[in-house]
């Protein structure tokens, strides 16, 4: 049998273009840092530093660092526990139950911060974005904490009851440590979306460095300024990008030698299945009820068409903005995946972290940085549709990556080395071998990419073309005029369009991993 990894190690030939491509691919990924940056040291040092150390940064800084600290522990809490809850438990209808715990990813969190502001006008501050955020964000952390428990073998766990250990204190002994890859993952991406987060606090009239950029852009339209404030949002996504990679560690809890995994026992709630019952259909209803029901409300209140004009065009704009960003970015993404699957180098791993740094910039960063580019260099690409997708493709790049390189895991390296003996250069043989092998990749990374960009809104807000009304900014303007009968048929139908990929989410978390 040909090993699975003769790709990995001797490639197809013609590295030199696909290493080209990836090069050029992390250049553009990079340049949003390297424009914020420049444009906020462009007056000096000194200039920035004033700017930096001012009591509004310091507010805003204290906020930012509040919310990220009160909303992923939450998150982390709930998260965590409703995963043991639905996975190691005798709850009833466990599979209903994780259903419904990831559904409310279908719900854009500018859209439940909507619907609990239409219906609860007086929620606001901290308090409010830590609501919201949480009820928006705790998916993220229960879907790999679950996943993993269902492919923990449970030896350990068994062992640990033998020598006395009860329910919680297996738990906190064995089950937690064996989670915190999953765990501190789910965190990581709570914290960068917290990062990154306008439309909620926006609403909530929460101010934080996100909001600070758009506001100062938008009134002003001082870059310098929205510069600064940038990077210091950049120095905090780098500061949690570290933290966690110190804090996950290189541990390993794998399974060594052969045999079974051991399914475990799940554990009887006895009393305690009623007050878990309730907690989890509390939190059910706050998390997707509310936003549901508000939304069908102001459907039925707002007396507006839900198929109108109006967001049928958005609709078309979203969907075609979407199929070419789906179709760039993973076309973009397929030489970097390729090259990382190939080698391991210091090239290699740095395009990988510069690609993936860049994605977890908060949207109105990357925007700032390209308007930035097209004012003072590029022109004519100011308010063209073209610089709107190269913003999404630098924020969701790794989302195809992801896909793309699973897939080229899978393929058999044996077959593309039998195409090149047989004579097809290494085009032809990528062409006519190696993508029909990896197409389920390649779709399902520009399904994620494609559904991303249909609810993106911070960067569209500053990069959208006059005239161009995508679904996020269709509500986002109804919703900032407190039009919220004319939002409603637009959070309507970003829940519809979300719906896909929270299913794609939760079949891929649920697949057999024994």
């Amino acid at each position: 049998m040909t090993s699975t990894s003769t790709l990995s190690r001797r490639g197809t030939g013609g590295i030199g273009p696909v290493a080209i491509s990836a090069v050029v691919v992390a250049g553009i990924c990079v340049l949003p840092l390297l424009v914020i940056l420049a444009t906020a040291t462009e007056s000096g040092l000194g200039v920035a530093a004033q700017q930096v150390f001012r009591p509004r940064v310091g507010e805003l800084l204290g906020n930012t660092v509040s919310l990220v600290l009160v909303t992923t522990t939450a998150c982390v809490v709930v998260g965590v526990g409703a995963a043991w809850l639905v996975e190691r438990t005798e709850l009833p209808a466990a599979r209903w139950w994780r259903l419904a715990l990831v559904a409310p990813l279908a719900v854009p969190a500018f859209v439940n911060a909507y619907a609990w502001v239409s219906l609860r006008p007086s929620l606001t501050g901290l308090g409010g974005a830590a609501l919201i955020t949480t009820l928006s964000y705790t998916p993220f952390v229960f879907l790999p904490v679950a996943a993993l428990l269902r492919g923990l073998d449970s030896r350990w766990e068994d062992s640990a009851r033998s020598l006395g250990l009860g329910a919680w204190g297996t738990f906190a002994k064995i089950v937690l440590p064996q989670v915190r890859p999953a765990l501190l993952g789910g965190a990581l991406l709570v914290a960068l979306h917290l990062l990154a987060e306008f439309g909620v606090l926006a609403m909530l009239r929460f101010p934080t460095f996100t909001t600070a950029i758009l506001d100062q852009y938008e009134a002003a339209f001082d870059t310098t300024a929205g510069s600064v404030l940038a990077t210091v949002l950049m120095v905090l996504t780098a500061l949690v990008l570290t933290g966690e990679r110190f804090a996950r560690g290189r541990g390993s809890l794998a399974r060594i030698g052969s045999g079974v995994r051991v399914q475990p026992q799940r554990v009887p709630l006895g009393r305690w299945a009623g007050p878990a019952i309730v907690g989890l259909t509390t939190w059910v209803l706050l998390s997707l009820g509310v936003p549901m029901y508000a939304v069908g409300h102001w459907l039925g209140a707002g007396g507006t068409p839900i198929l109108s004009p109006a967001l049928l065009g958005a609709l078309s704009s979203t969907v075609g903005l979407a199929l070419t960003t789906g179709v760039l970015t993973t076309v973009a993404a397929f030489p970097v995946a390729l090259l990382l699957h190939r080698r391991r180098t210091l090239l290699t791993e740095s395009i990988e972290r510069i690609t993936y740094f860049a994605s977890s910039l908060p949207g109105v960063v990357v925007a700032l940085a390209l308007v930035t580019v097209a004012i003072r260099w590029i022109g004519p690409l100011y308010q063209t549709p073209f610089l709107l997708v190269i913003a999404y493709a630098i924020l969701f790049i790794p989302r195809a990556m992801v896909s793309i390189r699973a897939a080229l895991a899978q393929a058999p390296g044996g077959l593309l080395e039998a195409a090149r003996s047989l004579g097809d250069s290494p085009w032809r043989a990528t062409r006519r071998v190696l993508l029909p092998l990896i197409a389920p990749g390649l779709l399902s990374g520009f399904a994620m990419v494609f559904l991303a960009t249909c609810v993106e809104l911070t960067a569209t807000l500053l990069l959208a073309p006059t005239g161009t009304t995508t679904l996020a900014t269709g509500f986002w303007a109804a919703s900032d005029s407190l039009d919220y009968g004319v939002a409603a048929p637009y959070a309507l139908m970003m829940i519809l369009v979300s719906a896909p990929l929270t299913w794609l989410l939760l079949s891929n978390s649920t697949k057999d991993t024994r």
